[in-house]
């Protein structure tokens, strides 16, 4: 194929849907839970200089807190922007 041939561009699928708020829920309960099973070895880590660890699964945890506020607040208003455009597609009532 030289360089000069174009290659027909198709149109970009639609952004596929899916469960945001279920999804970042498992994470930071996740985040959380290895944050808990981690504290107890707090000492053993400090020896060895990995305390890092355990505040990367607090921080992940925290920052997931923040990221299910995001999705929650977006779901929410794709919910009622697709409320009022059926509201305004509505026919009137007689």
């Amino acid at each position: 194929m030289s360089s000069k041939q174009r290659v027909p561009l198709r149109e970009a699928p639609e952004p596929m849907e899916a469960n945001d708020v279920a999804t970042i829920t498992v994470g930071v309960i996740a985040w959380f839970v290895l944050f808990l099973v981690q504290l107890p070895f707090y000492g053993w880590y400090s020896d060895h200089g990995h305390t890092w660890f355990i505040w990367t699964c607090l921080a992940g945890s925290s920052c997931g807190l923040l990221g299910l506020w995001y999705v929650r607040t977006r779901r929410d208003a794709i919910r009622r922007h697709t409320a009022e455009a059926a509201e305004a597609h509505r026919p009137p009532a007689e």
